[in-house]
């Protein structure tokens, strides 16, 4: 076992599972705040919203619930049932399935029982599986249906370290040792004792790993870019402060579950932001992605929401097409309703606070009407990250009055590092620092564009077994380098321009990103 910071930037990054990191601590207000683990982040939201309804499954055409005492309970549970199987302090539990209750459980389980959290993309055949379980040092693999586990079965004898296999959702008649019913993996933990689990959770510390997200590279396989605990307790707190997230005891907010949880943006909107605040959190069903998230938005109608740029334009695909099936009335007066919400919102960015009359008549024509069809009506929070959206989609859901609003960040910073709100918005702009994050551009040319580089309590610790890999992220002062070309405009907002390595360099050495070409070539050809 490593004991203690490792050399690394004075200490700030480890590549060892069980490795200690210096604090990115600050002296004094933002950012000084005392770390805390996942467990004790839990233990106060149950004190504080124990009661607050935390999770809702739809089965048979009907919402069950949890509050948040009783998916604290849950998670304890599932710790001993870890326990019980044998995961090791500082092992894996590899996630893969579709979002689900047991997919929150095994996660938290994991951390709550000194292992680490790791999702697994769906997608991922199965040798890419085989790698992460294998890298991550997995001893219990928790998956969804017989598809998942026909994957695992060909390449778990290249696991020396998995001792258990758990399916949930699926009734998987094949009967082997080892492999267990999400109930009878349950069941398990009722002989572990609470004072065992206990010794455990007060052995985390704020500085350890409890979360390995795993990022794919340009080249060569993912890697694991390891999570502390004080990096999601922290991040969740002050992303969610920074843009007036309500606590339940405020008046509840809600959000829906559909986007992959082995990325860090999901996890944060769907698990840490909502045990942090307070917030409910309703599953959309496997098939949210074919064309049922709507039906799911129109039903929970959430408080906030986050989509990928994809997830927006197929929205925008999907009016688009019901629009051109309207009357010609119908047309003329969507399209004098959307000059008029463009027109609107554009000045509303630039500080205007006077709404013209014929907003408000557009507003109760239209506007309301879209909403209610895409369930967003009481969402006063839409979000787009992950990648670029086009200035096209952003000022479609302008001209209907939705403002997307861009945030960037990556796995590496916690996901979020910049954000854009209602007070604090640009088009196209990916919005300003949380509250105690830095960011720092390396190298700029003469227009101001450079490496976007990132400092705070919402770096990583490390990438998991990959020394070099880190050392190239984190330069000797500590400052995480994203790969991302940017500038600030003389308000402070980020824009992001391009990746260094997308540049096209001339034949007379000219260095030109691509990004601006591609755009114009969009706008160009429709």
């Amino acid at each position: 076992m490593s004991k203690g910071p490792p050399p690394g930037a004075g200490g700030l990054w480890t590549t060892k599972r069980d490795g200690e990191v210096k604090l990115r601590m600050e002296t004094s207000g933002i950012g000084s705040e005392p770390p805390i683990t996942v467990h004790d982040l839990f233990l106060a939201t149950v004190e504080k919203y124990g009661h607050f309804p935390a999770l809702a499954s739809k089965k048979q055409g009907h919402w069950s619930k949890l509050t948040f005492r009783q998916y604290y309970e849950e998670c304890r549970k599932t710790a001993k049932s870890f326990l019980k199987l044998g995961l090791g302090r500082f092992n894996s539990v590899c996630i893969l399935g579709f979002n689900s209750l047991e997919w929150f459980l095994a996660d938290i389980g994991a951390i709550f029982a000194g292992g680490f959290a790791v999702g697994i993309y769906t997608t991922n055949s199965a040798e890419a599986c085989h790698y992460v379980a294998e890298n991550c040092g997995a001893n219990i693999i928790v998956l969804e249906n017989d598809k998942q586990l026909q994957k695992i079965l060909e390449v778990e004898k290249k696991l020396p370290l998995l001792k258990a296999i758990i399916y949930y959702n699926d009734d998987i008649k094949e009967k082997r040792p080892n492999l267990y019913s999400w109930e009878e993996f349950m069941a398990l933990g009722s002989s572990v004792p609470d004072e065992q689990l206990d010794k455990v959770v007060a052995s985390l510390k704020p500085n350890q790993c409890c979360t390995i997200i795993y990022t794919s590279g340009t080249t060569g396989n993912p890697k694991g870019v390891m999570l502390s605990h004080d990096n999601i307790t922290w991040t969740a707190k002050a992303a969610g402060e920074y843009v007036h997230l309500k606590t339940a005891l405020e008046g509840q907010e809600s959000v829906v579950s559909y986007l992959p949880l082995s990325h860090i943006a999901a996890q944060m909107v769907d698990i840490w932001l909502p045990v942090t605040f307070g917030v409910e959190t309703y599953f959309a069903q496997p098939d949210a992605l074919k064309g049922s998230l709507v039906d799911t938005l129109r039903e929970v109608r959430p408080t906030a929401f986050m989509g990928v740029p994809r997830v927006w334009e197929k929205m925008q695909e999907r009016m688009k097409s019901v629009g051109a099936k309207s009357s010609t009335l119908k047309k003329k007066i969507a399209a004098w309703a959307k000059a008029v919400g463009l027109e609107t919102n554009l000045k509303r960015m630039n500080g205007s606070v006077d709404l013209p009359m014929n907003y408000r008549l557009a507003r109760a024509l239209i506007y309301k009407k879209v909403r209610k069809a895409l369930g967003l009506d009481r969402c006063d929070k839409c979000y787009t990250g992950a990648a670029p959206i086009t200035k096209d989609t952003l000022e479609y859901f302008l001209s209907l009055d939705i403002v997307v609003y861009e945030l960037y960040g990556m796995s590496e910073s916690s996901g979020p590092h910049t954000v854009s709100f209602p007070s604090s918005y640009r088009m196209a702009s990916c919005g300003k620092e949380v509250t105690g994050c830095q960011t720092m551009l390396f190298k700029p040319d003469q227009e101001g564009v450079g490496e976007v580089c990132f400092a705070g309590r919402h770096i990583f610790m490390g990438y998991l077994n990959m020394e070099d890999k880190t050392k190239e992220a984190i330069d000797g002062e500590g400052w995480l380098h994203s790969g991302d070309l940017g500038r600030h405009d003389e308000d402070g907002f980020l824009y992001i321009t391009g990746r260094i390595k997308e540049l096209i360099i001339t034949a007379g050495g000219e260095n030109i990103p691509p990004v601006p070409i591609e755009d114009a070539i969009k706008e160009a050809v429709p």
